[in-house]
């Protein structure tokens, strides 16, 4: 049978610093299309919302986005443990308000929400918060396209020697077509912002900073020695008085200083909805972010959480070069967790976030200046950030690496959802 029709038109990323202008391009709106290009093609890539800033994201085969299969989400409250079952192509921003509507809730969300379910599990995305794992932390079970065009399911409860190691994929053991995500009842959030609070504090008072709320981020530039707290509370923890210094804002701010706040969520303590709340930007704010329209590129690195203070000190000793091609730095806390390839595995961690301008020569040398410092530290960066580091380096990074070898060898033996990337990341391991 025939492929489904397909186009050669460009393709890039968010940024457009990665392009895909030689790949073809498929949008199957069902399963069984799905399933017959999968079996057709020979090598295979699913894109999300394409917010990724590596080589992780190129493909040098076909590309499938998922958005338009069926996108339902289903509730089920068994045994005191309710999940919900989404379309994996789905964004965010559509998951979160029919799990809304029916009364539920997911515990944690990214800053920007319309980016896909898959492609941010794929890839470990997260929020803030002491208590608050990654997004992938909350997936129970996930149903795959294989290579042969077959339906793959594999869960928490059915596979547990596995399954740690498929959620936080690559997108290299298949394209997912739906997932169970755990939820809890809905609740509300408010958030507060503090403005010119001492670095100081982080550094010598870590845990009483990230504590102060449900979640808590920090944004700085790291060379003026001040920073401006996010602070999310759930409704049924008052906030706190603290010795953050600082003031809190009176008007809604943008985390880049001097950046209008209209497409923020709201602030000054006004409760809302979680899914309205637990991002810092609207849904509509998707394509602009921080660097505005998608003008900038993006590196994070997570460090084990006891060597925070020590990561925050080294970054403000080159805040000189820093400052200059950065657009905002946010600081993070995340739960650790299980997952083979989790930046948080095995750790809680503290995740530092950088948003620079779109000049790839300009950001390459403070990267490295970054990993420098970091990289003693223990630090792992996002796959789906810019680094400086080779694949096989960053394999280096992680105990499972060959436990994930071995589990894509045996669901993808000819490697069809590999890429350049991939290729690389499992021939050093």
């Amino acid at each position: 049978m025939p492929l489904p029709p397909s186009s050669r038109l460009p393709v890039a990323n968010w940024s457009r610093n990665v392009a895909f202008d030689g790949a073809r391009t498929h949008r199957p709106g069902s399963v069984e299309e799905l399933r017959r290009l999968v079996r057709g093609s020979p090598r295979i890539r699913a894109l999300g919302s394409t917010h990724s800033f590596s080589p992780v994201i190129a493909s040098d085969g076909d590309l499938v986005w998922t958005d338009a299969l069926p996108g339902t989400v289903t509730v089920a409250d068994g045994q005191g443990r309710p999940t919900a079952e989404v379309a994996a192509g789905m964004s965010y921003t559509d998951a979160c308000a029919a799990l809304d509507t029916a009364g539920y809730a997911l515990s944690n969300l990214a800053s920007l929400p319309n980016i896909t379910v898959a492609g941010a599990c794929a890839t470990a995305t997260h929020g803030s918060g002491d208590t608050q794992r990654c997004l992938s932390a909350s997936v129970r079970a996930l149903e795959l396209i294989g290579p042969q065009g077959d339906p793959v399911r594999l869960a928490r409860d059915t596979h547990p020697d596995t399954f740690p190691g498929a959620v936080v994929s690559l997108g290299a053991l298949g394209i997912a077509t739906r997932m169970t995500l755990d939820v809890e009842p809905a609740f509300t959030v408010s958030q507060r912002v503090l403005l010119d609070v001492p670095l100081d504090e982080p550094v010598h008072r870590f845990d009483q900073v990230f504590g102060r709320a449900y979640s808590v981020s920090a944004f700085t530039d790291w060379h003026t020695g001040h920073a401006r707290l996010w602070l999310k509370h759930r409704s049924e923890s008052a906030p706190e008085d603290g010795a953050d210094g600082g003031e809190p804002a009176r008007e809604r701010v943008n985390p880049v200083p001097g950046r209008g706040a209209d497409l923020c969520t709201e602030q000054l303590g006004i409760g809302g909805p979680w899914h309205e709340r637990l991002p810092h930007f609207l849904p509509a704010a998707a394509g602009a972010g921080p660097g505005g329209a998608g003008d900038e590129l993006q590196s994070e690195y997570f460090v084990p959480r006891e060597a925070a203070p020590a990561a925050i000190e080294a970054l403000r000793g080159i805040g000189h070069l820093i400052a200059p091609v950065l657009h905002i730095s946010e600081v993070r806390t995340v739960r650790g967790d299980d997952l083979w390839l989790s930046p948080a595995y095995g750790r809680d961690s503290a995740a530092f976030h950088f948003t620079w301008v779109n000049d790839a020569e300009a950001v390459r040398p403070v990267i490295a200046a970054i990993e420098e410092r970091l990289l003693p530290l223990g630090a792992r960066p996002h796959w789906a950030k810019l680094t400086a580091l080779s694949p096989g380096e960053t394999a280096g990074l992680y105990d499972r690496a060959a436990d994930f070898k071995r589990l894509a060898e045996d669901l993808d033996p000819t490697g069809k959802f590999r890429n350049p990337f991939i290729d690389a990341l499992l021939a050093a391991v």
